[in-house]
């Protein structure tokens, strides 16, 4: 993507959703599903995964705070019934667990 971070940054704002873990559960079997850790900012790592920023991506893998989501992870989440966050970074579906404050 050639747009300026700004308007990338907006337009995947707007493109977030709030989801129960019910609706991704087919998108998880596609293998399409990435788990993005509650401390970082939700909006900022699909701008990078947008502009294919290997650096930041890497290091969030590295760190255990942004993968493909494990299927321990999806049974947890189909018993508790979290609120999540998501925003479609295509072909990836990037969600988050927001806990209250």
């Amino acid at each position: 993507m050639t747009e300026p971070v700004e308007i990338l940054r907006a337009k995947l704002n707007a493109e977030t959703a709030k989801v129960a873990w019910a609706e991704m559960q087919r998108h998880h079997a596609r293998g399409v599903v990435i788990g993005v850790d509650g401390k970082l900012d939700l909006v900022s790592v699909a701008v990078a995964m947008a502009k294919d920023d290997g650096a930041a991506i890497g290091g969030w893998m590295q760190s255990g705070q942004v993968g493909k989501v494990t299927d321990d992870q999806a049974l947890d989440w189909v018993e508790r019934n979290p609120v999540l966050w998501s925003v479609v970074v295509a072909p990836w579906v990037l969600v988050q667990e927001k806990t209250s404050p």
